[in-house]
């Protein structure tokens, strides 16, 4: 399949299934975060306006946490290029970039706009693994992120142009016959029961759950799904002498700070650093008011 939808004629300028994917990928993610802000009583139209700032920044922070990774792996091509690393169409995003500086886009409109973070961070976990499930079958289109070769029934071919060493030695690895591990698929079904586990215990103990609990949680689901989707990903860049990837760095600091911060949230253990939080979400007064009116 053409990762190439159509050029515009006498132009350089295509539309990519990739973008085009991406698009719907924030489309689902916003229907989803926008339930789950309105079934803890936030005005929910906030959802897409926060989106129109948090969107472009994840873009960004995806391209550049992409060339750093690239670059602290051992690859000058960027610091021999630098016009490259505006060169979207060329491909190269990463996931943990377009969190973090969607993140802090998110974190600017919820100040502004006197919003309570936690509420905000619990109704868009959920959100980011469903829209990241959503954009994965992009990378099957553009043949990336696929594992070692296997002889299992859902292997998938890689044309000879898309495989990185040694799986482009078609003497040792023959297009007729050489089938790699989908480890895009492996993210999805992850993402999708990670959903489950975070949507399951916000309804289940909707009363009981403590605000940021559920954030926390995506921090552990995530980094967990990482770590075992690393195992398929000999592409990545590596900490230099180790067999450790930086995005496998990451994943291990998600999980801790989710563990510590449900530990505390609960009183399990206390930090001086680290209050435990309210019990209860703080509505803006926006919210509070249509509550009343309802009421």
């Amino acid at each position: 399949m053409d990762p190439i939808i159509f050029t515009i004629p006498g132009t350089n300028i295509s539309l990519h299934w990739y973008g085009l994917i991406m698009a719907l990928g924030i489309i689902v993610a916003g229907f989803v975060a926008e339930w789950g802000v309105r079934h803890r009583g936030e005005d929910s139209e906030h959802v897409w306006d926060l989106l129109i700032w948090a969107a472009p920044a994840g873009i960004v922070g995806a391209r550049l946490w992409y060339v750093v990774n690239e670059t602290l792996g051992g690859s000058r091509y960027y610091l021999e290029n630098p016009l490259q690393i505006i060169n979207l169409p060329q491909g190269g995003l990463h996931f943990y970039g377009a969190v973090l500086f969607g993140a802090l886009a998110a974190w600017l409109y919820i100040r502004r706009h006197g919003l309570d973070v936690r509420l905000v961070f619990d109704a868009a976990a959920p959100a980011l693994l469903v829209g990241q499930a959503v954009v994965r079958p992009a990378n099957f289109i553009n043949q990336e992120l696929y594992g070692p070769p296997t002889d299992l029934p859902w292997g998938i071919k890689i044309d000879a142009l898309n495989r990185i060493p040694p799986w482009d030695n078609l003497a040792r690895f023959p297009l007729e016959t050489t089938r790699f591990h989908p480890a895009f698929a492996y993210e999805i079904l992850w993402n999708l029961l990670a959903t489950g586990i975070l949507l399951w215990a916000f309804l289940e103990f909707k009363k009981k759950i403590k605000p940021g609990s559920i954030f926390a949680g995506w921090l552990v689901l995530e980094g967990v799904g990482r770590q075992l989707i690393e195992f398929f990903r000999p592409d990545q860049p590596l900490v230099p002498g180790t067999l450790i990837s930086y995005s496998r760095v990451a994943a291990g600091l998600m999980i801790l700070a989710g563990l510590i911060i449900l530990l505390v949230q609960y009183e399990i253990i206390r930090l001086p650093f680290l209050e435990p939080g309210p019990d209860e979400y703080e509505l803006s007064p926006e919210a509070q008011g249509k509550g009343k009116v309802q009421g």
